[in-house]
């Protein structure tokens, strides 16, 4: 049985016309009446009564119409069904460090989805820490994280270069410094856990300064809390240059240069090494991998 001829039929039945059905339908008046025929000579039985006031049903076409209903319901529920699995979303879970989470790839992320528009992401946001905990407690496939001691069934591919400065509020008086007078400044750092206070701990330990040197007035686990607070005169921090681009351009804050202490680091992906990306993860991985990604600055 021909369900394109059965639809033609039921929707006939339902406009008890068959110059309203054609047109409903989109079809010529003879071709409805063409596909009635072809129904009617499927089944070998005369479905209807055709006269200038419409149509009626036969008893055989009473039987017929009856099943119709479930028949095309049936057909609209799986044709539905289909549709919606294969327009069906790929998700794509992120788990990142805060500096480049919160202010940089929102960005690539809003890209990505205007090339794959059919994949959803979300992305949390956690210090360093948390992040390769999510990624090695198989909590998310795909961590972005900064320069740090990873385990080793974990893997990383750089995406981009950063450094850590000292920062100041806009009415600092000195834009060098030793590191003697490094030690003597009110510092708000980020919490232990933090990759951005373990690139510090690093750093100064080459030195053979210890974060107990430090004059840390307060940790906070939130980069816009540090920037506000050394923004209005609390203390000064060190925070990823790539962060506070645009408050060193509006000279909200202003930085300052220690003799002999640089801090360069990078961007990484990290994966568990044994892990096979599915192909939406293998697209994000390429996409933020290559040139076509777009970093907020």
């Amino acid at each position: 049985m021909n369900l394109t001829y059965l639809r033609s039929f039921y929707i006939t039945v339902k406009c008890n016309s068959i110059s309203k059905a054609a047109k409903q339908l989109h079809l010529t008046q003879p071709g409805l009446s063409m596909q009635l025929q072809s129904l009617e000579n499927d089944i070998g039985e005369n479905l209807l009564n055709r006269s200038n006031k419409g149509v009626a049903l036969t008893e055989e076409g009473k039987v017929v119409f009856e099943y119709a209903e479930s028949m095309l319901s049936l057909q609209d529920n799986l044709e539905r069904n289909l549709k919606n699995l294969r327009n069906k979303k790929s998700k794509l879970f992120i788990s990142s460090c805060k500096s480049i989470g919160e202010h940089i790839l929102p960005c690539s992320i809003y890209t990505f989805k205007e090339i794959h528009f059919n994949i959803d992401i979300s992305m949390e946001i956690d210090n360093s820490y948390n992040v390769i905990k999510n990624l090695t407690n198989h909590a998310t496939n795909i961590a972005i994280i900064q320069d740090m001691d990873v385990p080793d069934n974990v893997s990383t591919t750089p995406i981009m270069p950063d450094k850590l400065i000292l920062v100041g509020g806009r009415n600092i008086t000195k834009s060098s410094i030793s590191i003697k007078e490094l030690t003597e400044l009110p510092l708000v750092l980020r919490e232990e856990g933090s990759g951005i206070l373990a690139l510090l701990e690093k750093a100064l330990q080459n030195k053979l300064i210890s974060l107990d040197n430090l004059n840390i007035l307060i940790s906070l686990n939130s980069l816009e809390s540090i920037k506000s607070s050394v923004a209005s005169g609390r203390g000064y921090s060190f925070l990823p240059e790539s962060v506070v681009t645009h408050e060193l351009r509006t000279g909200a804050l202003r930085q300052i240069t220690i003799e002999g202490l640089e801090i360069p680091y990078n961007y990484y992906i990290a994966f568990r090494k044994n892990y096979n990306f599915t192909d939406h993860e293998e697209k994000f991985v390429q996409f933020l991998t290559s040139n076509k990604r777009c970093f907020c600055y």
